[in-house]
């Protein structure tokens, strides 16, 4: 088979392709997807990779105008993935929706204990077979593909559907397929309440540190480092850091001089210069707020009740050879102990009994 017998680059062969696994029952099939986050601006859909029964194609959105047929055809199937969130992202941009059911294998190899949970880890495992990474950082949206990449794109999905199988009955014997069940369903359901807004994208990891001052600046590097990256086309990682944003206000707020990387050209720097400017002659009263937090109601009870839910947590997880995490997050129970909320509010159901939690 040649690269071009896998790569589906126009309608009417991605329209004869779901005419000919198309069921009235729907399919159970295998996805994942390849985007050029890593080096455009805006992210975009690349690559589709398709697995079914024995069969494994790539499907081509920058060459495929319309993908209504793929659309359709997943609307109403079960997909296998891995590690699915970002998958499930994708398909929810390019589609408005996603497909009816979700089974995530990463999600099914931690329900058994897994540590590592890769997919070229899981794949070795199962089938003692290793797989290659080496375009896993690669260009997806240059054309043509490379023979290395048409190839590392199959392998995205040629294993999954078995792997699933085996997963499945391990997990029914262990008696945790309901567990997963449930936790693909929430995984799903995250996706799809998402909010994707971007409005307030510049409160980054490290800005709570920063009084009003310091986020005015943050704000101002932030949006100077966006309209660079845009401009660019290049993701903005690129142009600075999240940590050298952060970094930088720190600094600016205490006074202090700044370093700059070398490699910024004149017209880069001039327009860095304008954005600190337009801070310095700010009035007070136009910084940003800094978030008001929930401060948390501590009663004598708290330290108490946190600690009888940790400790169950923790003899759960050696129980049950699995992350703690997986049975609860810490910040959940902190949430629980101070009555901030309900178990059923922030654990599934399976999530609560191993902790022996009501509503």
């Amino acid at each position: 088979m040649t690269v071009n017998d896998v790569i589906l680059q126009t309608s009417e062969a991605l329209e004869s392709f779901v005419d000919s696994i198309a069921t009235e029952n729907g399919v159970v099939c295998a996805v994942d997807t390849e985007a050029d986050s890593l080096h455009r601006y805006r992210e975009s859909l690349c690559l589709v990779q398709f697995a079914v029964d024995s069969r494994c194609v790539l499907i081509d959105p920058l060459a495929i105008s319309n993908l209504a047929a793929l659309s359709g055809l997943l609307s109403g199937a079960v997909v296998w993935m891995h590690g699915a969130d970002y998958d499930m992202t994708m398909l929810r941009r390019q589609f408005g929706e996603l497909p009816a059911t979700v089974y995530d294998t990463q999600i099914g190899a931690r329900l058994l204990g897994a540590r590592r949970f890769g997919l070229a880890d899981l794949v070795q495992n199962y089938f003692g077979i290793e797989l290659s990474k080496s375009s896993q950082k690669a260009d997806w949206g240059k054309r043509p593909l490379s023979p290395k990449m048409v190839e590392y794109a199959l392998n995205d999905v040629r294993y999954l559907m078995p792997m699933g199988e085996k997963i499945v009955a391990d997990l029914k014997a262990r008696g945790r397929f309901e567990w997963f069940d449930e936790s693909c369903v929430a995984a799903r359901k995250k996706v799809l309440e998402r909010d994707d807004s971007r409005e307030e994208a510049w409160r980054i990891q490290g800005s709570g540190r920063l009084d009003r001052k310091g986020l005015a600046y943050l704000k101002a590097v932030w949006q100077w480092r966006d309209a660079e990256a845009e401009a660019w086309d290049r993701p903005s990682f690129m142009v600075a850091t999240n940590r050298q944003l952060v970094d930088w206000s720190v600094t600016l707020t205490d006074g202090g001089q700044i370093s700059l990387p070398p490699y910024f050209r004149p017209d880069r720097l001039r327009r860095f210069r304008e954005a600190l400017a337009a801070v310095e002659v700010m009035v007070e009263s136009d910084y940003p707020d800094r978030p008001r937090g929930r401060r948390r109601r501590r009663d004598s009870g708290f330290d108490r009740r946190l600690d009888d839910l940790l400790k169950k947590r923790e003899d759960m997880s050696r129980e049950l050879d699995i992350d703690g995490s997986l049975i609860a997050p810490r910040a959940s129970l902190e949430s629980i102990a101070a009555d901030e909320a309900t178990p059923s509010e922030l654990l599934l159901v399976w999530q609560r009994g191993c902790l022996g939690l009501g509503e």
